[in-house]
């Protein structure tokens, strides 16, 4: 996971197998504590894995302006495409206060975008992991924007 030095905020070497979904859920936890959010108090992290197997980090970071305020998913998705990494796998989601804790329909829609095979672990009321299709939260999206002639 990223180092407090302001490291890369990958924690796999490239060709490495996937964690289990437990693993990958602690990742996710291990971030709740960077989570900005002082308005709701509802810290989300996400850890993205993609095809390497390198895991990218994602917390919540909220705004007063609640509309510029970024969701852990979206802010783990952007950050690892800004560093170049693609083909995304998996995703897990942790809340300090839900369980679980599921995506946004703005999230759901942007991770469907960029990664339409996505699986999400969330994390169960008994802290043991669940495995859902993301495409299973948002079964038909918006993927074509076809302006007219």
């Amino acid at each position: 996971m990223p180092d407090a030095g302001g490291g890369r905020g990958r924690d796999a070497s490239p060709g490495s197998r996937p964690r289990s979904p437990a693993s990958l859920l602690e990742s996710a936890r291990a971030l709740l504590t960077r989570s900005a959010a002082p308005y709701s108090r509802f810290r989300v992290a996400a850890a993205l894995e993609d095809a390497d197997a390198e895991v990218h980090p994602g917390v919540n970071v909220e705004s007063a302006s609640y509309g510029l305020s970024i969701c852990a998913e979206r802010n783990a998705l952007f950050g690892a495409i800004s560093r170049g990494a693609s083909r995304f796998t998996r995703i897990a989601l942790v809340s300090e206060t839900m369980r679980p804790v599921v995506p946004c329909g703005a999230c759901r829609q942007v991770l469907l975008e960029h990664a339409p095979d996505l699986t999400l672990i969330l994390e169960r009321a008994d802290g043991s992991p669940e495995q859902v299709r993301l495409s299973e939260l948002l079964p038909r999206p918006f993927t074509e924007f076809q302006p007219k002639p």
